[in-house]
């Protein structure tokens, strides 16, 4: 298992501040059959200032799921919540404002542990740790308009679509194992 989100409380401001917005919403306690975990950006430290809050969670039953988000969380600022199909699944979405942050809850009927968001924040995170001056040249790339995955696999010379060619690079790199 791999949660950076304990680590956070020590972290940048930004990561404390979203460390307490999450306590404060108590998300991973009121969702906790659902496994959440915080990938994305922020607990890596390579966000920008509108970088959201990713939370994945693994969800048998999408509109049961739906009902509980929309009474957890239907009355904050900007709540929107949508089902759509990504890469042949069927998702479900919900974002709201809280604190200054943009959170997105997502949840989907597959493990968190392969779930894209939290594989390539893995993958990432080693490539960051291993190789420090990727950080920078990752956050430039994002501000010129990159989006993460797209920014990594410039840097790395992967070609192709970028969420799937940085999963494979994980593999290739042992990084992850599926």
């Amino acid at each position: 298992m791999f949660d950076l989100f304990e680590g956070m409380k020590r972290g940048n401001k930004k990561q404390r501040d979203a460390y307490t917005t999450i306590k404060e919403l108590c998300i991973f306690d009121e969702l906790s059959i659902y496994n959440p975990m915080l990938c994305g950006t922020i607990p890596i430290g390579i966000d920008l200032d509108n970088s959201d809050l990713d939370i994945v969670m693994d969800v048998k039953d999408l509109r049961l799921f739906e009902k509980k988000l929309d009474d957890l969380y239907g009355n904050k600022s900007g709540f929107t919540m949508r089902r759509t199909i990504i890469r042949s699944r069927e998702v479900v979405k919900a974002k709201f404002l809280s604190n200054n942050f943009e959170l997105e809850l997502f949840g989907q009927d597959q493990s968190i542990y392969f779930q894209n968001a939290y594989l390539h924040m893995i993958i990432e995170y080693e490539l960051l740790k291993n190789n420090p001056t990727l950080k920078d040249k990752v956050i430039e790339l994002k501000k010129q308009g990159y989006k993460t995955e797209p920014a990594f696999c410039k840097l790395l010379g992967i070609a192709g679509d970028p969420y799937i060619g940085l999963v494979q690079y994980g593999i290739k790199e042992r990084i992850i194992n599926l």
